[in-house]
């Protein structure tokens, strides 16, 4: 187990309440993300972050000082093992809240009910390739096992709400839906052109993309999709660009799959960056190839930016993108579907336009930072009365 020099573990002389989020890593997901801005967003309270397995530097977005961060470092496999040592923790830092996100961290509720954590709180963020819309029998099973001391379950999307209450039997009554929220000061329609953009605003047509690059994302579909929406564009025009943001293990494979199609030099996939912010204005359209999805932090954000989103009809998606009237949705794992719903949006400026501002719109009036923020201090507000 190892910690960062950002402080010590011992109990803090601040007596703001102590929430500690544990997290199986803490990289450059959507997931991630969320952690970051609720952080960021929620002086009344102290926070932790506990990494299952890695910190990351992604840690250097985190602004609220005094911010602890502490790594487990678990190998692969169940981590009961690390129970005591999380057990120590817990009775040290003293948190008056225990979050963990998703199956990978869930485990360690056990410890957070042996040490008597005031308020356990559990969120589903989605599933993994590895079981796409939660089916898996064993997986529900852990989840029941896992969150049997869990005072509340948090829902970031409909889908994964029927979930909890459904096939993994949780009562209405423990479960909370809160969706994720954009902070629409940070993530907004802008003319200025950075630096390190590379292409022509006006004279190149940018297919943009963020996320991780591993299965679950489809990043691959994505590539198809592109390279079927040459075809299907007029001969004579020659702008369309792909732009893909994100590091991971299906990054090298998807170059090369460019690259052997010969069209390296009309895609830009830099890896990670740090200034997504800054570059998501600059797409026309938005796309999100996703096998599954929660509550897309990077959707929201692209919706943020003024962006026509065309996204896979899975998870969370329908509830950001209504079909036709923010965005267009495409079946998942069809790369020819995702090229036609793109090629609308590359040759109808108009029907690209208006999806566009309804997108903004939605973003703004629907889903902002603090609609989402207010909710988790609601609920973190009610340790001492957990119920």
């Amino acid at each position: 187990m190892t910690e960062t020099p950002a402080t010590s573990a011992s109990p803090s002389s601040d007596q703001r309440p102590l929430v500690m989020h544990l997290i199986y890593r803490f990289d450059t997901g959507g997931l991630e993300n969320g952690v970051v801005n609720l952080i960021n967003h929620l002086p009344a309270f102290r926070h932790a972050v506990v990494a299952v397995t890695q910190i990351t530097a992604f840690k250097e977005r985190v602004k609220a000082p005094g911010t602890q961060f502490v790594a487990l470092d678990k190998p692969p496999g169940q981590g009961c093992w690390l129970y005591p040592h999380v057990y120590r923790l817990l009775r040290e830092m003293r948190p008056a809240v225990l979050h963990t996100r998703n199956l990978g961290a869930m485990e360690f509720q056990l410890p957070a009910w042996a040490a008597r954590v005031p308020l356990r709180v559990h969120s589903e963020h989605g599933w993994d390739v590895n079981d796409l819309g939660g089916v898996s029998r064993t997986n529900q099973r852990l989840r029941r096992v896992y969150g049997l001391g869990v005072h509340r379950f948090v829902a970031l999307s409909k889908a994964i709400e029927t979930y909890l209450t459904g096939p993994v039997g949780f009562p209405q009554d423990r479960v909370l839906r809160i969706c994720n929220g954009v902070d629409t000061t940070r993530f907004a329609p802008s003319a200025e052109v950075p630096q390190a953009w590379p292409y022509r605003r006006g004279e190149h047509f940018v297919i943009g993309a963020v996320g991780r690059m591993q299965a679950v994302k489809d990043p691959l579909n994505l590539v198809d999709a592109f390279l079927r929406l040459r075809a299907l564009c007029p001969a004579d025009w020659p702008r369309l660009r792909l732009a893909m943001l994100g590091g991971g293990p299906l990054l090298a494979q998807a170059r090369e799959r460019l690259a052997s199609a010969g069209v390296a030099d009309k895609a830009w996939l830099p890896g990670d960056r740090s200034d997504v912010a800054a570059l998501l204005p600059q797409f026309d359209v938005f796309a999100l190839p996703s096998q599954e999805e929660g509550i897309s932090n990077t959707l929201l954000e692209a919706m943020a930016c003024g962006c026509a989103p065309v996204v896979t009809e899975v998870g969370g998606n329908p509830e950001l993108v209504r079909d036709g009237a923010n965005g267009l949705l495409v079946p998942p794992s069809d790369s020819e579907a995702l090229a036609q719903g793109l090629s609308r949006l590359a040759t109808d400026a108009a029907l690209r336009q208006r999806l566009a501002r309804a997108s903004l719109a939605r973003a703004n009036q629907e889903f902002s930072l603090q609609g989402m923020v207010s909710a988790y201090a609601a609920l973190y507000a009610s340790a001492s009365r957990p119920g």
